[in-house]
């Protein structure tokens, strides 16, 4: 597998971004509906765009400030690479907000000129598509500019070397040097600093994102459904308009940039891990590691395909009143390409290699051994969608049964609730625990590493389907706001339903996969250890010592992580609620003889979410640098390892409780639930029910991921700098 191989998966990159511009332009090219239609779908659009621009010009002057010091400290390439990771990250933002603020409304005018689910279903598709392709073709794309750029070495061994004093194997043609104390490998430091730029990005959208869009989202329902008896959606709560940016400034732009770093962080991962090869295998030949330097990004360009001819089918084929069907199609159809490629792509890789060297590398089933790794991944990757579904929509028991507590008050919705969120954690744990275990077995870390890859190969495909849903719910809040026809609303509920359950599968697969990209990047930290000549800690040495303290300290940065994103939500929600309903005093407002003061709830919402925002973010790249310079690596590997312990299942409970009160409210509002509907106390309690999980769905539990996946990239990137400076405190 040569760099042949690199050359086509640019190819499909180029294939997919040219479905990208397809896809966009056709969105563009339908109509947007009636006056009111167009200018409520302009206000959302810029207030959207508003907030990206003040957005990144904070972060910008952020990762100026980090490239440097990368470039100046670190690897002198690598700053700018971690700009490249920032900036791909960024522009799949815009892109994603671009195409959904036009997807939207263009939504709702196909269901209310067609009154066809179908046709409506393949508008919002569409919009998510250009998210979903975005993410994977862009990341892919950045990674293999810098590989081949960077360079993965000669064919054959005669590159490899052992560097005087270091005792460890080096292979030059990956720009390994030692330096005193510090070993920095240039290609790891490049490849993990993209990583990293991309991680910043998506940390800063989270937390930003999810603080604009659920304050907005909560203090809208307090003001209209508890305080003033008003639908949802009413164009007369100033906060709604602002709750319709924020879905696409989080639900969209920080969904993209939180799964590209997932994606991104793996494939890293995965080639970090198969560097450190070298130095633990010593009968490894140059073909054999050039491809198992190549693998990962076969794997990737190969499930882009996938997703492509996945999205395009669904696209393509004549679609019925079940949106679900159609969506769930297009997953299998991509995860199986995938599944396809990747089996196609370890033959080529590994099929030829002498069997005893892929013994010494811990490949148990020989050539197929990477496949049967990501094979575990992709399954598990549906598993987990799967298992998130049942918990969170209202068509199963769990979501049913909060609905039906409603009747008994807000107490019950509540306890019900927070038992349906614990209950969702053992399985999805479970499958990733085997997963992770059988891939340990039989390839070692490198397995670990590609079945976690091999979860996000078709990430394009679930990026989309999760767009879907946020797209599909401005669609309803427009129809409702314009004062469209009920039949239009029916429609438009049906794809909020179907997209709701969808955004929590979507947030179950990131969850599920950042646990598998976390190990995969806690692995390669752990690799990182023989290469600086480091012994690994003991379970009966005091060097044990510090990781029991980094573990205990791991747990509660991550319950002290949540309450600040909590606390900053509904500190902002309230500051919101409060202007809401100044406004709402003016009677010709609540009269719906004029409109609301919109911009000014836009203007608060962003200044009270970046303000915010800075220092939640600067801790997950803050702890393990501060931390490991004071205390060493082997506390850094606690804290990795207790926050990831902790964050998964916390993840988990706060974004399947959350999507099941969500669901538990609609149910109700449906009028599934007989003789409770909208308006009724049963529907209040299950309102209070669905404020509390926004926090914890939209805010707490989708950063959770990301904290976790930043402290590892962190790490994994700074371990050599870590390592120096923990020494020279301690001579000091």
């Amino acid at each position: 597998m040569s760099k042949t191989w690199l050359f086509f998966m640019l190819a499909i990159c180029v294939l997919a971004l040219l479905y990208v511009v397809y896809n966009y332009v056709s969105i563009k090219k339908l109509k947007e509906g009636t006056e009111r239609m167009v200018k409520m779908s302009a206000i959302i659009r810029e207030g959207a765009g508003v907030f990206l621009k003040k957005e990144f010009t904070t972060i910008g002057i952020v990762i100026l400030v980090i490239a440097v010091l990368f470039s100046l400290f670190i690897e002198t390439f690598s700053g700018l690479t971690y700009i490249f990771g920032a900036l791909m990250s960024s522009v799949v933002c815009v892109l994603g907000m671009k195409s959904a603020t036009y997807a939207n409304v263009r939504t709702a005018n196909m269901a209310r000129e067609s009154l066809s689910i179908g046709k409506t279903v393949k508008v919002a598709l569409s919009g998510g598509s250009i998210s979903g392709i975005s993410v994977q073709a862009l990341g892919l794309l950045g990674l293999l500019i810098i590989v081949l750029i960077s360079g993965v070495g000669p064919q054959t061994m005669e590159g490899l070397t052992t560097l005087t004093g270091s005792g460890i194997q080096a292979y030059e043609g990956c720009g390994i040097v030692f330096i005193d104390a510090l070993l920095t490998n240039s290609s790891i430091m490049r490849v993990t600093a993209y990583s990293l730029g991309c991680s910043t990005v998506a940390m800063f959208n989270r937390v930003a994102g999810g603080n604009f869009t659920k304050a907005a989202d909560i203090s809208a329902d307090i003001l209209g459904k508890i305080r003033n008896d008003l639908p949802e959606d009413d164009s007369r709560v100033p906060n709604v308009i602002a709750d319709f940016i924020g879905d696409n400034v989080n639900d969209i732009a920080g969904n993209c940039s939180d799964l590209l770093e997932s994606f991104v962080a793996t494939m890293s991962a995965s080639i970090v891990v198969a560097i450190g090869l070298l130095s633990t295998v010593s009968s490894i030949t140059g073909a054999l590691f050039i491809a198992s330097y190549v693998f990962p990004l076969v794997v990737a360009g190969g499930g882009l395909l996938g997703c492509v001819i996945g999205l395009a089918y669904a696209q393509i084929k004549k679609m019925g009143n079940d949106p679900s069907k159609e969506l769930n199609l297009a997953t299998y159809i991509s995860a199986g390409i995938s599944v396809l490629t990747c089996g196609l792509a370890a033959y080529f890789a590994f099929g030829s290699a002498d069997g005893n060297v892929l013994a010494d590398m811990g490949f148990k089933a020989g050539w197929a051994s990477p496949w049967i790794c990501a094979v575990l991944g992709i399954i598990s990757g549906v598993a987990i969608g799967t298992i998130t579904e049942y918990y969170t929509s209202d068509n199963f028991k769990p979501t049913k049964q909060i609905a039906e507590y409603a009747v008994e008050g807000e107490a019950f919705v509540v306890t019900k609730g927070d038992a349906v969120g614990s209950r969702s954690c053992l399985y999805p744990i479970a499958i990733i625990a085997i997963s992770l275990l059988i891939s340990g077995v039989l390839c070692g870390t490198y397995g670990i590493a590609i079945a976690s890859l091999g979860m996000l190969s078709f990430v394009g495909t679930t990026v989309s389907i999760d767009a879907f849903g946020p797209i599909a719910d401005n669609a309803g809040g427009l129809a409702e706001s314009c004062h469209l026809p009920p039949e239009v609303r029916v429609i438009t509920d049906k794809l909020d339903s179907v997209g709701n359950t969808t955004a929590a599968i979507g947030k179950g697969f990131a969850i599920g996969s950042a646990a598998f990209a976390t190990v995969s990047l806690i692995v390669a930290f752990i690799g990182n250890y023989a290469s600086a000549g480091i012994t690994p800690p003991s379970f009966t040495g005091v060097t044990l010592i510090p990781v029991v303290a980094g573990l205990i300290l791991g747990g509660a940065l991550i319950e002290f992580f949540s309450a600040i994103l909590t606390d900053n939500t509904i500190r902002s929600a309230k500051e919101l609620a409060n202007v809401g309903d100044r406004q709402l005093s003016d009677p010709a407002i609540l009269a719906g003889e004029k409109d609301p003061d919109y911009n000014e709830l836009v203007r608060l919402a962003t200044s009270s979410a970046l303000k915010r925002m800075l220092f939640p973010s600067v801790i997950a790249l803050a702890v393990p640098l501060v931390g490991g310079a004071i205390f060493g690596v082997n506390f850094v590997l606690g804290v990795l390892l207790g926050a990831t312990v902790v964050a998964i299942p916390r993840a988990i409970f706060m974004g399947n409780s959350g999507g099941a009160f969500d669901n538990a409210k609609k149910y109700i509002e449906q009028g599934k639930l007989e003789g409770h509907g909208k308006g009724s106390a049963a529907h209040k309690a299950a309102v209070t029910g669905d404020t509390i999980g926004d926090t914890r769905k939209d805010v707490v539990g989708v950063a959770l991921d990301i904290f976790i996946k930043m402290m590892s990239t962190v790490s994994t990137t700074l371990f050599f700098l870590i390592a120096a400076l923990s020494a020279l405190i301690g001579i000091l």
